[in-house]
């Protein structure tokens, strides 16, 4: 009776596809259109997608069922999660605490480079990209990533819009907005994809993408693409058992998870054969590295016809990406304050928000000429900005996700996970995937997540 009323009163998605749009936008971000591509062109091309698309099969999808069913299963946060489905003295509620923590420190430095996306946007609203020439368009980007007070502002900007959409709640905030911003970044995708195969450079950049050139393939290669493949998905740090638990219990988890997995990796695709056209079309190197977006883009736009409307689509684009996934980050933080805490969302979004926006001053002045931001500040030589993300990308999010996949195949109830596993699905042979689905997260995804891990700190 308790978990009926819980139920009910817990906040829940308007529908499946709010639901669906709001997790692919939690997944879609900067990782598709800004890292996925650079990664992509540093690695080779090809046979790097094609180790990345196995992966997400055998890795990122098992995680992304077991994090939205037990959230499913939890209807709580991610501590309130763990702590209902093993004991609130388990050491298990350790992992639900990773969730939180990462999601905070990695919205604190994330909102940094959503903030250079918003900057780009006013400068191609106003003129300021089309009227720098097209050499010196590198070094409006070098200039504003050590321009200390500028990316304060803007990571303040984009911090406030992000508390904007949480503080409306689950259907009239984070819902409402999934379905203006994700519809509308997939139109402008589609868009410039659609404009980009009349480039020169598309025949090629095709072949780059999906032709498998096995000899530009390493083995860091291949575990980074391994690496990328729960990255990508928003996996290990709580967001996706975050959103579970706003599902109804009857509501199909597996083939909305699935939606959500394809939708993701169709633009991370789509990425690509936006970016890498517009690079060879004006010979330019794929593997640019972080760069790719920020300065080669804008150089080749600017030869383009059309090219200030095409430059405030691009960042516009990348600005909408940013924000789906920032919500979901406050969202995680949030939900155990008001679940375990007793928080209002008010207080919970403006306490938790101004927070995060605090602790993340240090990394957006990680680049300036700042004395007290120099490199040997930060973990193994590495600038505040560059430790967060070391730290959250390689240790939290791993972790999370080895935890959460150990969890549900050996700490869950064989009963329990069944029949939770079972209801409400429409999908046919349901128990054949459910056995393999288990067998993935017991034994392949601990080792694969176990060798990315080992790789990080160079012990592979």
């Amino acid at each position: 009776m308790r978990d009926e009323q819980t139920q009910t009163q817990r906040p829940q998605w308007g529908s499946r596809l709010g639901f669906i749009l709001a997790a692919a936008g939690s997944a879609v971000g900067l990782g598709n259109i800004w890292k996925f591509p650079y990664i992509t062109g540093e690695n080779g091309g090809g046979a790097f997608v094609a180790v990345y698309l196995v992966s997400i099969a055998v890795v990122g999808l098992p995680i992304m069922l077991a994090e939205t069913l037990l959230g499913r299963m939890g209807q709580s946060s991610t501590v309130g999660t763990y702590a209902k489905l093993s004991s609130p003295r388990s050491g298990w509620v350790l992992a639900g605490w990773l969730g939180v923590l990462a999601a905070f420190m990695m919205l604190s430095f994330y909102s940094v480079v959503a903030g250079w996306t918003l900057h780009y946007v006013w400068l191609a609203l106003s003129g300021g990209l089309t009227a720098v020439d097209a050499e010196h368009l590198p070094a409006v980007f070098n200039a504003l990533r050590s321009d200390g007070p500028v990316n304060i502002a803007w990571h303040v900007a984009f911090m406030a819009l992000t508390m904007i959409i949480v503080l409306g709640g689950i259907q009239r905030g984070l819902e409402r907005a999934a379905r203006v911003l994700m519809p509308a970044l997939l139109g402008m995708l589609a868009g410039l994809l659609l404009y980009c195969t009349g480039l020169d450079g598309f025949g090629p950049a095709f072949d780059f993408v999906f032709g498998f050139h096995a000899e530009a393939l390493t083995r860091d290669g291949v575990l980074e693409a391994l690496g990328h493949s729960f990255f990508t998905l928003s996996l290990g740090m709580g967001a996706m058992l975050t959103y579970g638990s706003y599902m109804r219990q009857r509501d199909d988890f597996i083939t909305t998870s699935i939606a959500i997995t394809l939708l993701d990796t169709g633009v991370a695709l789509m990425a690509c054969l936006v970016l890498f056209p517009i690079t060879f079309s004006y010979g330019m190197e794929p593997s640019a590295g972080p760069g790719l977006v920020f300065q080669n883009i804008p150089v080749a736009l600017s030869t383009l016809p059309g090219a200030s409307s095409l430059t405030v689509i691009f960042f516009l684009l990348l600005t909408f990406a940013a924000l789906t996934s920032a919500i979901s980050l406050l969202e995680v933080v949030c939900a155990y304050f008001i679940d375990e805490r007793g928080w209002t969302r008010r207080q919970a979004t403006l306490v938790l928000g101004g927070a995060i926006t605090l602790f993340g001053v240090p990394s957006a002045l990680s680049m300036s000429a700042a004395p007290f931001m120099a490199d040997e500040h930060g973990l193994v030589g590495r600038n505040w900005f560059d430790s967060l993300d070391y730290l959250v990308s390689n240790w939290m999010l791993p972790l999370g996700g080895l935890l959460t996949a150990l969890f549900m195949a050996w700490r869950v109830g064989d009963e329990a996970r069944r029949v939770a596993f079972d209801r409400g699905t429409s999908l046919g042979g349901a128990g054949q995937v459910y056995l393999a689905w288990l067998q993935l997260l017991r034994f392949l995804v601990p080792i694969t997540i176990a060798l990315v891990m080992l790789h990080a700190v160079g012990a592979l």
